[in-house]
């Protein structure tokens, strides 16, 4: 597999998301707007790194 820095990027981002995504969702109130976002911009991410890794 071609770990470009685009995808190595990519993957260190998807991989701060899912960890933001944890520490919001282990609160005792947490914020589904905020919650809804990181999710959203998590699949977005996980997309396009499929999309480049079929490219390559």
């Amino acid at each position: 597999m071609n770990h470009s820095p685009r995808l190595r990027s990519l993957e260190e981002r998807h991989a701060v998301l899912d960890r933001q995504i944890g520490e919001e969702d282990a609160r005792p109130k947490p914020d589904e707007a905020e919650l809804h976002r990181l999710k959203r911009e998590k699949l977005r991410i996980k997309e396009e790194l499929e999309r480049l890794r079929k490219e390559n």
